[in-house]
């Protein structure tokens, strides 16, 4: 379907047009944005957003845009929920922050609820800000508690900027530094679509393991502490792992005296059609951790462990005094977040919106050949775009070709843009997205993908 001005549902000029600033105050934001900002990344979007709500985000320049990766993959319950602003209101007015070593009833409310919503022997929580923060912590405790200090993670992971996080990034990020931290080594990824291991045709994962901890052992200088993955692969593009291959990577871990820590940072918290990822195979970590589904657009993070686990930690005096560790805010803020989540039986909704949103992908795929894959669970799917199906090499001009047309469209996308890995859009719409926006959002991606692949 082919979106014009006067179809229902085009996005282009709705809004507010009398909160519109004159071109020159706009003129004059670019440059001063172009003057005093650090660059950290990716470009910025070309658009000045002045409010969001549900799951939609308005422009000063009167355009209405449905947000296809709930702002950072973390608004979860989409923009401005009013449940969310509530909590925020009346917090901010009475307990917003406190001196690290005081407590209050949202921070211990929360641990109790997490503890409560995880299997055992999960049950003790450590309240953080960021992604970043909460892996950071949990690897400074796997290594206090086994008192190693090398850490395994994949090939592609992404696990945030901080040192030790960032130690155990592989997918970007590492050139120009200088020295990691010493004793991170990296497995390879286990990519269905792109197989590196390959028995009668078929992705041979455990031999692909075998050969990953094989390696693993060769390099180890017999400090092996921990290893951390994500359940499913964001940054790297939606990837997924087969089925029994986390269930393995915990038994080489057990084998040699390792912690499996799982970052759920966008998969947590019913992103997948489960509360969290790793329930599917039903593998439990030593340690979990959360972030940006758990404040549902708010910094709040955490890490979760075994009583045994913080014991031992606490008896060899673990460290982590950050400034805004057990804040009452944004505790109070993920309270709130689990309330609505039980409240609206999300895991069931997100099931249906999931395969209504995978089914639309693959009618997508079935008009496009430039669709390689589509792939991942929920309202977390990923779609990679390739040059040709057969030798599956992806095109990162064509993703940004269509990432340029979708967000002209109305459409904000995320693509994934990291060097040698493609095109691949992660798709995260709000767990709120209505079907209708689901639909619009699939229309629009239809539209775009087919005007820049006929263009290429």
């Amino acid at each position: 379907m082919t979106l014009t001005e006067s179809a229902p549902g085009y996005q282009k000029l709705t809004g507010h047009p009398t909160a519109l600033n004159s071109s020159a105050e706009t003129s004059q934001f670019w440059a001063d944005a172009d003057r005093h900002l650090i660059r950290y990344g990716a470009s910025f979007s070309p658009e000045i957003i002045s409010r969001a709500a549900g799951s939609y985000l308005f422009t000063e320049s009167g355009r209405k845009i449905l947000d296809f990766t709930s702002g950072q993959m973390s608004a979860i319950l989409g923009h401005s929920h009013p449940d969310i602003v509530a909590t925020v209101q009346h917090w901010i007015a009475t307990l917003d922050h406190l001196f690290s070593g005081m407590l209050s009833r949202p921070v211990v409310d929360l641990a109790r609820r997490l503890a409560e919503s995880l299997p055992d022997p999960l049950e003790k929580v450590l309240l953080l800000t960021t992604g970043a923060e909460s892996n950071e912590a949990a690897l400074r405790l796997a290594k206090l508690v086994t008192g190693k200090f090398e850490t395994v993670s994949f090939s592609t992971s992404w696990h945030g900027m901080t040192a030790g996080a960032a130690s155990a990034t592989y997918s970007s990020g590492r050139y120009g530094y200088g020295p990691a931290a010493p004793g991170n080594f990296a497995i390879p990824t286990p990519n269905p679509y792109r197989p590196d291991f390959v028995t009668d045709g078929v992705f041979d994962w455990r031999k692909q393991l075998d050969h990953s901890f094989a390696l693993i052992d060769a390099q180890s200088v017999g400090s092996l502490a921990a290893c951390i993955v994500e359940p499913i692969l964001s940054s790297a593009g939606i990837i997924e792992p087969p089925v029994g291959y986390l269930t393995a990577l915990k038994t080489k871990c057990r084998e040699r005296g390792m912690l499996l820590i799982l970052d759920e940072a966008q998969t947590g918290l019913c992103r997948t059609g489960d509360w969290y990822a790793f329930q599917k195979e039903n593998v439990v970590p030593d340690i979990l951790t959360l972030s940006k589904t758990l404040g549902a657009g708010l910094p709040l993070a955490a890490v979760i462990t075994s009583a045994e686990i913080e014991q031992t930690a606490k008896d060899r005096g673990f460290l982590f005094f950050t400034t805004h560790v057990s804040d009452p805010l944004v505790a109070a803020v993920g309270n709130t977040v689990l309330d609505v989540l039980q409240r609206e039986n999300m895991v069931d909704q997100v099931r249906v919106k999931g395969d209504y949103l995978r089914a639309g992908l693959l009618e997508i795929q079935s008009r496009h050949s430039v669709v390689g894959d589509v792939r991942g669970r929920g309202l977390l799917q990923g779609v990679q775009l390739v040059v040709d199906r057969e030798t599956k090499v992806g095109s990162d001009v064509l993703g940004a070709d269509v990432t340029r047309r979708c967000l002209d469209l109305g459409l904000h996308m995320n693509v994934v843009q990291l060097k040698g890995m493609g095109g691949t859009f992660r798709i995260a719409p709000a767990l709120t997205s209505t079907t209708a926006e689901l639909q619009l959002g699939l229309e629009i991606l239809d539209q775009a993908i087919g005007e820049a692949s006929a263009a290429h």
